[in-house]
């Protein structure tokens, strides 16, 4: 979900200063009547008009009347693919599922969002041979048209700007649509279209959604989406200044001279909603409009890894994927445990989020003139010498008045610095374990330190009869000295739902970017969203600049050679590593590949293409899809499930992920094409997961003008394993002495099924 900087209790009421009151409980709203999503697969007509009518035959079939169907429906869903959305009672529902041209039928669940440095620092795997660079080499991104799925944009933005911007590419048939405060007049040649979709929403809502609590327009409420939009594609912004930041900096999104498209689905009631309905027909306009790629910060909120949840709202995005558009999601913000990963689908792009090189850090003074580091974005003035005092929780904020407040991070929840700041505290220190989400606001003094520093912070307190301490704005830390992690907040795999399917995919930098902030009166920070919301909308720009550069590439084409020239490493050469409560070097269900190379992707020598029937084959595998279901999908009576024999693990996916590996030898099958020089021999580079035996076969691929593909096993044995083990990851790189292709490598063995480890 977003990271709303604030922390607990921000955009509340006014609750009695002197306590916390514990939050009622809210019975969810259950409607007489909910939305329904009902899936018929690939469109049977050219026609909208006539996609849109079948639609309504099927419906008047159940409801029993035409007046009763279109009273009923919410959505025609006619471009992309065909469906439909409807308000239907369960018993209606169910006996719609069992109408022979359905293929699904699902709730229409909720979705949240899952939420300038950026580019010097992934510039800086640069090296003199990329001097022209990907940017340059696109010519910044101009022609593509990048689709956003989110809450809406400012227009009005100085990173929105179109100044020297060509015309409208001829492939663009969408609109900007005209709603509160927002005209078609607002978008530009930059911003090329806006739309809003909220009846799914509204329809399962106990009160609509209105222009008392939202723009019922194109226009963004909470910020989300533009800070999305500028992150993908913002255009250049000069003399940039912000307090702890060098003057003069220059803000930019990762392909500035695209065209931005915004799909507003996702709506600022409840912390921040969209609902699968509204998603679904925003990707069905945008795949008929001319999008290019498609970047969606948003997720599910479900903890159970149903089929709905994690393949049936990912259709649409296989439908868009199918004609060319990639598209993009992040991994969630449920990390650092195992298996929180959303989003799992092996035609999408999974994205992680990292860290830059860079720290927002604080310090804090004991009154024996010692001095701390820790993270804060309080930009001032300092705080002098004050009272601090130590509390466990939240009984004891009517103390608090006057005095700097020291809490350690336990399982009661420690107040928010705006509870503080209303009981009328000056300053707080959160003692925790090393994370880079901060959710402090900037006008408060307010300081994260780990628990090493905590815990000589409160020995002095302990040892002194008075103690004090003065904390100083923060100021931005840059270079090699600030290691790269991935943030503790980004989902990790393995996928609970297909294991056999690496996720996430990719990892990019998500937490703490400076990016543009809306105009609102409630203003407290520029780091207002965090989280895979933001990795998103990075590695969807580079995408956007590789689409330019490779026009024929497919969508597969583009998410590997995006992750076969990831690295392990920050752009200094360190590992990365990822946060948790136990800090630790980061592998694949970290970061997927790896932190992106933005240089290397634009030349990565061989890919791992894939298309239609390796997706087949997914969904017939894991989501036990029929030939009937596959046939309708695809819109091809001819297309059906590949044979029992066939395994999950040979599906094109440019990872090797088994997550079941008996006695025996498993042998996998992958293909790689030749996207590089045409006379070209690679050789095999094996680092085996600890204690496994790994063989490749053949021992080099040989490419030349008539052969442009090669096919390759890898064959793995459980070496002197006799338990069930948990993961352990290596690697295979595929060397021409100039190009590295490597994907990961993560086994696991299971001699007893289906056991607790």
């Amino acid at each position: 979900e977003a990271d709303f900087i604030g922390g607990p209790g921000q955009g509340g009421g006014a609750p009695d200063p002197a306590r916390v009151e514990e939050p009622p409980v809210v019975v969810p709203f259950v409607p007489k009547s909910p939305v329904y999503i009902i899936y018929l697969g690939a469109t049977k007509h050219d026609d909208p008009k006539l996609v849109a009518q079948s639609h309504l035959e099927i419906l008047k079939s159940v409801l029993g009347s035409e007046e009763a169907a279109k009273s009923s429906m919410i959505y025609n869903y006619q471009y992309g693919f065909s469906g439909f959305a409807a308000k239907l009672k369960p018993a209606e529902a169910q006996k719609l599922k069992n109408h022979p041209e359905v293929i699904t039928l699902v709730i229409n669940r909720k979705l949240v969002m899952q939420t300038t440095r950026t580019w010097d620092y992934l510039g800086l795997f640069s090296t003199p041979a990329s001097s022209k660079g990907l940017l340059q080499g696109s010519n910044m991104g101009s022609g593509a048209i990048i689709g956003v799925i989110d809450s809406g944009i400012w227009s009005e933005s100085g990173v929105f700007d179109d100044n020297g911007y060509g015309p409208t590419p001829k492939q663009w048939k969408g609109q900007c649509v005209s709603g509160d405060q927002f005209k078609a007049e607002d978008c530009n040649k930059k911003l090329i279209g806006a739309k809003y979709y909220m009846d799914g929403l509204n329809a399962d809502l106990a009160t609509s959604i209105n222009s008392s609590t939202e723009h019922i327009s194109p226009r963004d409420h909470n910020g989300h989406g533009t800070q999305v939009s500028s992150t993908v594609a913002g255009s250049f912004l000069s003399n940039l200044t912000f307090p702890g930041l060098s003057a003069g900096s220059i803000m930019r999104g990762a392909a500035p001279k695209a065209h931005i498209a915004m799909y507003k689905a996702c709506w600022d009631v409840q912390g921040g909603m969209c609902s699968v309905a509204d998603v679904w027909k925003a990707f069905d306009e945008a795949i008929n409009d001319g999008v290019d790629v498609l970047s969606v910060s948003i997720g599910g909120l479900s903890k159970v890894r149903s089929l709905d949840v994690e393949v049936d709202i990912a259709i649409p995005a296989l439908h868009a994927v199918n004609k060319g558009i990639t598209v993009v999601y992040p991994a969630g913000n449920g990390g650092p445990r195992g298996t929180t990963v959303i989003n799992i689908s092996p035609w999408i792009i999974t994205v992680a989020a990292t860290t830059l090189d860079r720290s927002l850090s604080a310090f804090i003074t004991l009154d024996n003139n010692q001095t701390f580091m820790g993270q804060s974005m309080y930009t001032g003035p300092e705080l002098g010498f004050t009272d601090v005092m130590f509390s466990e929780d939240q009984s004891s904020v009517a103390t608090v008045k006057g005095k700097v407040v020291m809490y350690f991070e336990k399982e009661k929840p420690m107040p928010g610095p705006e509870i503080l700041q209303r009981n009328g505290a000056v300053g707080v220190i959160y003692v925790r374990t090393p994370s880079s989400r901060l959710e402090c606001p900037a006008n408060f003094p307010c300081i994260y330190i780990d628990i090493d520093i905590g815990s000589k912070i409160y020995f002095h307190m302990e040892t002194t009869s008075s103690p004090k301490v003065k904390i100083s704005p923060f100021k931005a830390v840059i270079g090699e000295s600030v290691a790269s992690t991935v943030g503790g907040s980004s989902s990790r795999g393995p996928s609970s739902f297909s294991p056999a399917i690496l996720k996430p995919d990719i990892a990019a930098p998500g937490l703490n970017l400076l990016t543009p902030r809306i105009p609102t009166d409630e203003d407290t920070s520029e780091f207002a969203y965090s989280g895979t919301s933001m990795a998103t909308p990075v590695i969807a720009g580079i995408v956007a600049l590789l689409k330019i550069s490779h026009p024929t590439w497919s969508p597969a084409a583009i998410k590997s050679a995006i992750v076969t020239t990831a690295r392990s490493t920050d752009p200094y050469g360190e590992p990365l590593t990822a946060e948790g409560t136990t800090p630790k070097i980061a592998d694949a269900f970290d970061y997927g590949g790896g932190l992106v190379d933005m240089e290397k992707a634009t030349n990565p020598g061989l890919v791992y293409d894939m298309d239609m029937n390796d997706y087949v084959h997914y969904l017939c595998s894991a989501a036990l899809y029929t030939d009937k279901r596959v046939s309708a999908l695809t819109g091809n009576v001819t297309t059906k499930c590949p044979s029992s024999s066939s395994s999950i693990l040979d599906i094109n996916v440019p990872s090797i992920t088994i997550p079941d590996l008996k006695g025996n030898v498993k042998v996998i099958t992958r293909t790689v094409t030749n996207v590089g020089p045409v006379d070209s021999v690679y050789k095999p580079v094996i680092k085996a997961p600890l204690g496994f035996d790994v063989k490749v076969s053949p021992e080099e691929l040989v490419f030349n003008k008539g052969t442009s593909k090669a096919a390759f096993t890898v064959s793995v044995s459980s070496g002197s394993y006799k338990v069930n083990t948990g993961f352990f990851f290596g690697s295979l790189t595929w060397s021409d002495g100039l190009h590295n292709v490597t994907i990961p490598v993560s086994v696991r063995t299971s001699f007893i099924d289906n056991f607790y480890l």
